[in-house]
C-alpha cells in the first residue's frame, strides 16, 4: 500500500499544466475507486479531484476560446 499523500506534498493546483492535473486526477480517481481509504482521506482526494477536474476544465474552455479566435480572425482575412 501506498503511503498517503499531505497536503503539503501536493502542488498547488492553479500552477499545473493540463497535463500534469489530468494525470494526477486519473491517480485521484483510481485511489477514489480502490478504496480501503478512511473516510476523512476519502474525502480529501474526492475535493482535490474535484479542484483537479475544474482546472482540467478551465484549460480545455482556453484552448477553445483561442481556437474559436484563430477560426474567425481567420475567417475575416478571407
Amino acid at each position: 500500500m501506498t503511503e498517503p499523500v499531505t497536503q503539503q506534498d501536493e502542488a498547488d493546483i492553479s500552477t499545473l499544466s493540463y497535463e500534469q492535473a489530468r494525470e494526477e486526477l486519473v491517480t485521484t480517481v483510481k485511489r477514489l475507486e480502490a478504496g480501503n481509504l478512511p473516510l476523512e482521506e476519502s474525502l480529501r482526494l474526492w475535493e482535490r479531484g474535484e479542484a483537479l477536474a475544474d482546472r482540467c476544465q478551465a484549460w480545455l474552455d482556453g484552448a477553445r476560446e483561442r481556437l474559436d479566435k484563430a477560426r474567425d480572425e481567420s475567417a475575416e482575412d478571407d
